[in-house]
C-alpha cells in the first residue's frame, strides 16, 4: 500500500529518523531534505538541500501529500550570540525555503506540518499552558516567535498547516534521555537545582504517531502541543528515573553545580533550570491517544531493551 509521499526537510536528525521509519513502516514513500543524504533506495530516499532556499529539492513537493519541516541548529549549546544567530536563522530560513517550494507547486501537498517549541510559553512555574496561552517572556521565547513568525508567513498558502509545539522528547537511543540515564546509574540522579521546574515530556512513539496524526486527520491544524497529558517536575522525573533503574536516592545539584556542568559539557544550563507545565488540550480534543501518558511507564519502555520489559517494569 502506498500511502503517498511525505517530505521531511532537516528530516536527518532523531525525530526526523524516528517519523521516516515509521511512515515508511506505515506505506508512505519518504523522502529526507539533509545536507548530508547518504540513503537513496528503498522507501527512504534522501536528497540534499541547503535550508535556505529552494533548489533541485523542491520538484519533490509537486504532487506530495505533506510536508513536514523538523529543520533548525540543536539548542543544546552554549547561548553566544553567534550561537543564537545560527539557531535563529536556521529556523527562520528554512520555514521559508518550504513555504517558498510549495508556493511554486501547481499540485501543492496537502499538509504542512511545522515542528515548534513549547518554550514560546517561558518559564511558567506552576501555571498550566495549553495552545491558547500567549507567549511568555525569558529564555528561547524569541527564538520561537521568530520561528512561528515565518510559519503564519505561510498563512496564504492553499494549504492546511499545522504547528506541533513540542515538548522534551524522550527516546531510548538519542535526545536528553541518555544522558540522564548515565548520570542516574552513576548516582548523580538528583534533581537539578529547586526541582520545581516542570518537564512536558512525551514518549518518541507517540511523537512520530502524532505527526502522523496531523497528516492523516483533515481536522488537525493550527496549533497544537506535542507532549503527554501528566507532565512532572524535575525532581518527580529524576526519582521516577532512579526507581526505574533500581538505583538509590541521590542528592539534590544545586544550581551552581549545574551552571558548572553544562559549562564543562559546553551546553546551557537553562535547559535543565526552567521548564513548563504543558497541557496537549487540543491535541485530546481531536482525539490523539496517547500510548504513554505516565513518565514511569514511559521510562520502563525506553529504558529496558524491548525483550527485558518482563523483569524490569515496575507499576506506575
Amino acid at each position: 500500500m502506498n500511502n503517498g509521499r511525505i517530505i521531511l526537510a532537516g528530516g536527518s536528525g532523531l525525530l526526523g529518523t524516528l517519523l521516516a521509519r515509521q511512515a515508511a513502516a506505515r506505506g508512505w514513500e519518504v523522502v529526507v531534505l539533509t545536507r548530508h543524504p547518504s540513503q537513496s533506495g528503498g522507501a527512504i530516499r534522501e536528497v540534499f538541500w541547503d535550508g535556505r532556499s529552494p533548489g533541485p529539492w523542491a520538484g519533490h513537493f509537486e504532487g506530495a501529500r505533506a510536508v513536514v519541516n523538523l529543520a533548525g541548529r540543536n539548542v543544546n549549546c552554549r547561548f553566544t550570540p553567534e550561537n543564537v544567530r545560527e539557531i535563529n536563522e536556521s529556523r527562520v530560513n528554512s520555514v521559508r525555503a518550504v513555504t517558498e517550494a510549495i508556493r511554486r507547486c501547481a499540485r501543492p501537498p496537502q499538509v504542512f506540518v511545522q515542528a515548534a517549541g513549547q518554550a514560546i510559553y517561558g518559564d511558567q512555574g506552576e501555571r498550566w499552558c495549553d495552545e491558547t496561552t500567549p507567549p511568555g517572556e525569558g529564555f528561547l521565547v524569541e527564538t520561537c516567535r521568530l520561528w512561528e513568525n515565518a510559519f503564519q508567513e505561510a498563512a496564504s498558502l492553499n494549504v492546511r498547516r499545522v504547528l506541533l509545539r513540542i515538548g522534551f522528547v524522550l527516546d531510548r537511543e538519542g535526545g536528553a534521555l541518555k544522558p540522564l540515564r548515565a548520570l542516574a546509574k552513576w548516582g548523580l540522579g538528583g534533581q537539578a537545582g529547586s526541582g520545581r521546574q516542570y518537564i512536558s515530556w512525551i514518549h518518541s512513539a507517540d511523537m512520530s504517531r502524532l505527526f502522523l496524526f496531523a497528516i492523516e486527520h483533515p481536522e488537525a491544524q493550527g496549533v497544537l502541543n506535542a507532549c503527554a497529558p501528566n507532565p512532572v517536575t524535575n525532581a518527580q522525573f529524576m526519582r521516577a528515573l532512579c526507581r526505574v533503574l533500581h538505583r538509590p536516592w541521590s542528592p539534590p545539584v544545586p544550581a551552581w553545580a549545574v551552571r558548572i556542568g553544562a559549562w564543562l559539557m559546553g551546553t546551557e544550563p537553562r535547559l535543565a533550570l526552567t521548564g513548563c507545565r504543558c497541557a496537549p488540550k487540543r491535541t485530546a480534543e481531536l482525539g490523539f491517544d496517547f500510548a504513554f501518558r505516565g513518565v514511569e511507564t514511559a521510562l520502563n519502555d525506553l529504558c529496558f531493551p524491548p525483550n527485558d520489559h518482563a523483569s524490569k517494569r515496575q507499576p506506575t
